[in-house]
């Protein structure tokens, strides 16, 4: 069988893909993530998990891919790159409902991609500027989109969800299975009984990508 290739440095996503039984290796890769002038939050993060998907090291193996992108609106939130700009974002995301967009992309040996983009709803909770001080010391915002983590126990930034948990984590296990599904994937076999399920509220609405292997790899 071909290596499954995790493209991603990411803990959050190793540990959700550890959890469906999946022998995988970690091979992160890099690309400018730039957001394009006028880009829909859904459609920077499906293009940038297609284009680390397409950038695979390995031409023979399978790879997988994500993207998590915070939108207040039209305004995107990437990853803070100082406690300033972790402070402004958290600031402006207070106590607000906001969206989190996680793409998954699936590289085939072949090189055909599939992807598609998870939506969730979040409402971060009012926490206080003290809360915030000692969140942003330590350290946790800085490779999150949005500055958050929604698993954080000690901070517990989210007050509510609509979608699923996952999604906002980083890692749409069932959207996943679903990409690996769909373009063949033989190891889904052998992990079969940790099948994730997919809830109504994690649903892609309407508008989004439903998966797709018909664009040519590392664009739309």
């Amino acid at each position: 069988m071909s290596r499954l290739l995790l493209l991603s440095a990411s803990p959050r996503r190793r540990a959700l893909l550890q959890q469906l039984g999946l022998a995988f290796e970690v091979c992160p890769v890099a690309i400018d993530e730039t957001p394009r002038p006028g880009e829909p939050p859904a459609a920077l993060a499906e293009r940038l998990a297609r284009e680390k998907a397409a950038a695979c090291p390995d031409p023979h193996a399978w790879g997988i891919a994500a993207d998590t992108v915070v939108a207040l609106g039209e305004q995107v939130f990437g990853k803070p790159a100082d406690a300033r700009e972790a402070a402004a974002m958290l600031q402006t995301l207070r106590g607000r409902w906001h969206d989190v967009y996680t793409a998954v992309a699936v590289r085939r040996p072949d090189g055909q991609l599939r992807s598609a983009v998870d939506h969730s709803r979040v409402r971060l909770r009012e926490f206080s500027e003290d809360e915030l001080a000692a969140y942003l010391a330590s350290g946790d915002p800085f490779d999150k989109a949005g500055g958050y983590a929604i698993q954080h126990e000690g901070f517990r930034p989210v007050a509510e969800v609509v979608g699923a948990r996952d999604t906002v984590i980083g890692l749409p296990t069932a959207l996943l299975w679903q990409l690996l599904a769909a373009a063949g994937y033989p190891g889904l076999n052998a992990a079969a009984d940790r099948a994730p399920a997919r809830s109504r509220s994690s649903a892609a609405p309407a508008g989004e990508s439903p998966p797709r292997s018909d664009r040519p790899p590392g664009g739309h």
